[in-house]
């Protein structure tokens, strides 16, 4: 007899699902914590909502008439060495087109993951999440006054009404068995983190890349998670450097600090807990903290 998969106690594994938009923001919010779940066994699982092909080539090395006219494929092929270094068990993409800035002529095409209609976005997810039944699931946040490109905006327009119709039976039916996912969480970039590298370069004598982040919003009043990421730090910057096209291995903002000095200054990626059906109480330690003990083996 194979229990229902439909019940939240009957699974057999951790399970993580993130949602980024593009090839390379796998590999910039939370890799290292991916790896850490990965290795300690948990499934963990990448939607990737569009190809990145309004994207620009970030690294000069890269600026060549071979990569520009085949860009769309070479930030896949970046993706696929990125997610094996992460230690994602299986990537899927959304099937949209990247949309470019606000106003650009990406931003226009009818392709575009920005210009897709919200109940077909949403149902595509609700799809992956039915199929995968994760516990968890990453995204972006509420507020993006940082960054506000047109992709995180849907990425997070999405989200939400996904991990709801997930468990209803009657919405996108024809979409996988209802899941319930228990908690999701917005990645974050901490003022915290930005400032104890800042302080890092100034204490070794560097030229730091990040004042003029302290221009952004600080949102830390709504941090509730923190990951301990020691001994994966270098996931991170090899994840990076996969996305040949995109990052710059001269760039000061990745790699201006010592990795050793990077990961001292800092060794946490940062949540924001956006909804939980478990008890949970801030500050957290752990992704999974208040549903470890829902996990059972499958019974057949």
């Amino acid at each position: 007899m194979r229990l229902s998969l439909a019940s939240v106690e009957h699974v057999d594994q951790l399970r993580l699902l993130t949602v980024h938009a593009h090839p390379d923001d796998e590999s910039s919010k939370g890799p290292a914590t991916v790896r850490k779940y990965h290795d300690e066994g948990a499934r963990a699982v990448l939607v990737c909502c569009t190809g990145g092909e309004a994207g620009d080539i970030l690294n000069p090395a890269m600026e060549r008439p071979e990569v520009r006219e085949r860009l769309p494929e070479v930030r896949r092929d970046e993706l696929a060495r990125a997610t094996a270094i992460i230690g994602f068990d299986e990537v899927v993409m959304l099937g949209y087109r990247d949309s470019g800035m606000p106003d650009s002529e990406a931003n226009a095409r009818p392709d575009a993951f920005a210009n897709a209609p919200l109940d077909e976005a949403v149902g595509r997810l609700v799809e992956v999440i039915r199929r995968e039944r994760p516990q968890v699931i990453v995204t972006y946040g509420d507020d993006q006054q940082g960054y506000p490109h047109p992709d995180h905006l849907q990425v997070h327009a999405i989200s939400l009404p996904a991990f709801d119709a997930a468990a209803d039976p009657d919405a996108f039916p024809g979409r996988g068995e209802p899941w319930q996912p228990l908690k999701v969480y917005y990645a974050a970039w901490s003022r915290a983190r930005v400032l104890a590298l800042h302080e890092k370069f100034l204490e070794l004598g560097l030229e730091s890349p990040f004042e003029r982040w302290f221009e952004r919003p600080d949102r830390d009043d709504r941090i509730t998670t923190r990951i301990d990421i020691s001994g994966y730090d270098h996931v991170r910057r090899e994840a990076l450097l996969a996305h040949a096209t995109q990052i710059d291995p001269e760039s000061p903002f990745w790699f201006g600090l010592p990795a050793e000095a990077a990961s001292e200054a800092y060794p946490h990626e940062d949540y924001i807990l956006a909804r939980s059906l478990v008890g949970s109480e801030a500050p957290e330690h752990d992704l999974f903290g208040g549903l470890r003990a829902t996990i059972r083996p499958i019974v057949h």
